[in-house]
């Protein structure tokens, strides 16, 4: 037996810098009519999340409990993207700048970070605005350093890292600029290329543990021939995006719901997610909530588990709940960047 390494994955911290921070109410203020903005209220209240800019605590909260695990991986969204845009937006910008350097200065070389669909935009729930946007792909991989594909090996464990938002392009280019179709396109051929040669190169005995942050690509990681050839060897796929367990169960018992395509194009994208959400069981899924969990359940934290990386087992996750009662860390202020 090995030494034993300990994992630890966080997805979904949605960090409000202080440009984000001044946007109060600034989903309500997307809503083209009163039943838009009481539909809001309603689902934000009583169901997601009240006020996604009021929580950058929790990131604190995370940073003490996570005590020194051998590899960490942030599997996306790291702003709150309140402009829809994703971080071509500079207030947004900011507020990943803010989380990623935090988490990288408290985890170091051992933190691998995913893109997930917060840091490229996409469109309001009502109102129709922002979207998909190729410059915020481009901050967010050279400028703040997140890349769209990586994989490692420790011991019989491959690491892979992909970015569900390319792989789920035929659902989500609706929501981009037409003169950025053709440019998203070759770069979603390139990341599948990237994919397809990582699972081509497998050696004997080795297990793919697999981070993508949206699961509605899932179902187009499964075109992919080497991938379909090589479902016995991922242990394990952990996914974010949906922010709690509750959501992710709902999604399994509405799977093979009807696209709805009459209702607005966020509507349309995850109809069409839970339409293929069957496609999702061959990647043995793990879902990691946010930190905070949504408002209906408070349910949010984050995973870590014990490797051996010479002789790989069925994975044995321990949830960190946050709660959010919980006092806050000593001598805590809202965190000003020097």
């Amino acid at each position: 037996m090995g030494k034993p390494l300990k994992l630890l994955v966080v997805s979904d911290i949605h960090y409000a810098g202080p440009g984000e921070r001044e946007r109060s109410g600034y989903e309500a203020r997307s809503a083209t009519n009163v039943f838009q903005r009481e539909l809001l209220r309603l689902y934000r209240g009583q169901i997601w999340l009240e006020d996604p800019l009021v929580h950058n605590h929790f990131l604190d909260w995370f940073m003490e409990r996570a005590g020194e695990p051998d590899i960490v991986v942030a599997n996306g969204d790291f702003s709150c993207d309140s402009a829809f845009t994703g971080h071509a937006d500079d207030a947004s910008f900011e507020s990943a700048q803010i989380c990623l350097n935090r988490l990288r200065e408290r985890f170091g070389k051992s933190l691998h970070t995913t893109i997930g669909d917060h840091e490229l935009g996409k469109k309001s729930l009502v109102g129709g605005l922002g979207g998909l946007r190729l410059k915020s792909f481009e901050i967010t991989r050279d400028e703040l350093g997140v890349q769209p594909f990586w994989q490692f090996t420790r011991g019989n464990y491959v690491f892979m890292g992909v970015t569900s938002s390319l792989l789920a392009l035929p659902v989500l280019l609706a929501e981009g600029l037409e003169e950025e179709f053709d440019a998203w396109r070759e770069l979603r051929d390139q990341h599948v290329a990237q994919i397809d040669a990582a699972f081509r190169d497998l050696k004997r005995g080795q297990r793919v543990i697999l981070f993508c942050h949206d699961p509605t690509a899932l179902p187009y990681l499964a075109e992919i021939q080497s991938v379909r050839a090589q479902y016995g060897r991922i242990e394990q796929t952990i996914v974010g995006h949906l922010h709690s367990e509750f959501v992710y169960k709902t999604s399994l018992v509405l799977s093979g719901l009807p696209t709805i395509s009459f209702a607005g194009v966020p509507i349309k994208r995850m109809s069409s997610a839970l339409q293929r959400a069957r496609k999702w069981e061959p990647f043995d899924v793990k879902l990691c909530p946010s930190l905070t969990g949504i408002q209906a359940r408070e349910d949010g934290g984050f995973l870590t588990v014990e490797l051996d990386p010479d002789d790989p087992k069925p994975l044995e996750w321990e949830f960190h709940h946050l709660p959010w009662d919980a006092p806050l860390p000593e001598g805590w202020t809202e965190y000003v960047p020097g």
